[in-house]
C-alpha cells in the first residue's frame, strides 16, 4: 500500500462483470479530474490467442484437461507484482494491452489476440486502477494482494457468472454451447485454487443474486437483468462504513449482517458511487498530504 502513489483493484473471474465496475470507476475519476493508469488483467497474460490455442493442445495431448488462463503457469505473475510494487514505489511502471477485438487492434496495425509492445505507464498519474483476474492473488512466489490500498472483488453466483459468460461468448465471440462448456469445465480447478481464494483478501465484494430461475444456466436465452436482481455488498472492515446513510440513500436496501448490505440489482452503480467515492477523496487527502502540498 502506498500513500503517495495508491492502487485499486477489481477482481473477477471471466464474466463476472468486472467491465462494468470499471465504467463506473473512470466515471468517478472523471468527475473527480484524477488522472489514472488503467491496467487490463488480460495484458498479463502468458501468451497469446494463437499461442494459447497450440499450448492448449499440447496440454490436452500430453493429458492436461485442466489447461487455462485462471492459473499461474499462464500468467505473468512476477511482472504484475513488479508493476504493483514499482508503482507503490515511485508512480512508474510498464504495461502492454491485449487487443481483444479488430477494432481494438486496428489502431495497433496488429491481429487481434495479441499484444501491443511494452510500454512505460503515462507519467503523473494520480492513481492505479487494475481490472482482470488476478489482483488480489497470493501464491507460495508471489502475493499481489499486499500492494492494492482497496481491493474490490466482483462475484456473481456461480450460475449467474456461467451464464454471463456462455451468452457473451456465443454472441460476442461466436463460440458454441458445447465450446463455452468445454472451457467452464477445464478452468475449474483453476477457478477453485486461483479465483476463490482471492475474496478473502478484498476489502469489499459485490455479490449479484438473481430473483429468478438460473438452476440450468446451460439453456438460458438471456442474463437475469439488474431489476431482476440483487446484490450483496460485504465489507471486510466495516469501521468507518456508514451503513444508515447507505440505507437511507438507496430505496429497499437492508442490513442481512453486521458487515453486509443488500441493494437492490438496479442501484448497484449508485451504491458504488457511494461507497467508494469518499474513499477515493481520502486516497487523494492522504497523497496529498505525503506529497507536501
Amino acid at each position: 500500500m502506498s500513500e503517495r502513489h495508491p492502487i485499486i483493484a477489481i477482481t473477477g473471474s471471466s464474466g463476472a462483470g468486472t467491465s462494468t465496475v470499471t465504467k463506473t470507476f473512470q466515471n468517478i475519476f472523471r468527475r473527480e479530474a484524477l488522472k489514472s493508469a488503467i491496467i487490463e488483467g488480460d495484458s498479463y497474460h502468458r501468451y497469446d490467442r494463437k499461442e494459447m490455442k497450440a499450448k492448449a493442445a499440447e496440454a490436452e495431448q500430453a493429458g492436461n484437461k485442466h489447461f487455462s488462463h485462471f492459473g499461474a503457469d499462464n500468467n505473468l505473475f512476477g511482472e504484475l507484482e513488479t508493476l504493483f510494487r514499482t508503482y507503490s514505489e515511485s508512480g512508474t511502471g510498464r504495461s502492454r494491452k491485449y487487443l481483444h477485438n479488430a477494432e481494438e487492434a486496428a489502431p495497433y496495425k496488429q491481429d487481434p489476440g495479441t499484444f501491443t509492445p511494452w510500454e512505460d505507464l503515462p507519467a503523473d498519474t494520480d492513481i492505479l486502477f487494475y481490472e482482470g483476474l488476478h489482483g488480489a492473488v497470493k501464491t507460495a512466489e508471489h502475493n499481489i494482494a499486499r500492494y492494492p490500498d482497496l481491493l474490490i472483488g466482483v462475484v456473481p453466483v456461480i450460475n449467474l457468472e456461467w451464464i454471463q459468460k456462455l451468452i457473451r461468448d456465443k454472441t460476442q465471440r461466436g463460440y458454441s454451447t458445447e465450446a463455452v462448456t468445454d472451457t467452464i469445465l477445464r478452468r475449474m480447478p483453476d477457478y477453485v485454487n486461483y479465483i476463490v481464494p482471492q475474496f478473502e483478501h478484498t476489502h469489499v465484494n459485490f455479490q449479484r443474486v438473481p430473483m429468478v430461475d438460473t438452476s440450468n444456466p446451460f439453456i438460458s436465452r438471456d442474463i437475469p437483468s439488474a431489476d431482476e436482481s440483487m446484490v450483496v455488498i460485504r465489507f471486510a472492515k466495516p469501521k468507518g462504513i456508514d451503513f444508515q446513510y447507505l440505507l437511507n440513500m438507496i430505496h429497499d436496501s437492508y442490513m442481512s449482517r453486521a458487515n453486509t448490505i443488500v441493494v437492490p440489482g438496479g442501484k448497484m452503480e449508485l451504491a458504488m458511487q457511494l461507497i467508494f467515492t469518499p474513499f477515493i477523496w481520502r486516497m487523494m487527502e492522504r497523497r496529498k498530504r505525503a506529497l507536501g502540498g
